[in-house]
């Protein structure tokens, strides 16, 4: 099965054919709508996926010094002037998201050490 990064890849390749345009606010219904599909079916979210849905959030509140209750969508609307900006700006936070974890997780890592 793939994984929730996968299919990231292939809808921002090609957003058309899964969320009509390239809009971060369908981006983010998208992303919620899988997971509630994963719940509902009984699949349990990938520990990168977990991470991505527990820590993104504040994460991206910190990174902008905001604090919000409000989407991670709107919080990177409010450094872009329309949807697809959003959503090309999702990619580029998504990749240093990623990027940090994977730093942390090779700093508590004993054997890479």
């Amino acid at each position: 099965m793939s994984t929730m990064f996968d299919l990231l890849n292939r809808v921002r390749e090609n957003p058309g054919m899964y969320i009509g345009y390239p809009s971060i606010n369908s981006l983010f219904m998208f992303l919620n709508g899988y997971e509630v599909a994963r719940g509902e079916m009984g699949i349990d979210l990938t520990k990168a996926e977990e991470l991505f849905y527990d820590d993104f959030q504040p994460w991206l509140q910190q990174k902008l010094g905001v604090r919000s209750v409000t989407s991670w969508a709107k919080l990177i609307m409010l450094s872009c002037h329309d949807e697809r900006a959003g959503f090309e700006k999702f990619f580029e936070l998504l990749a240093e998201f990623q990027q940090r974890s994977a730093s942390a997780d090779e700093q508590s890592d004993p054997i890479s050490a």
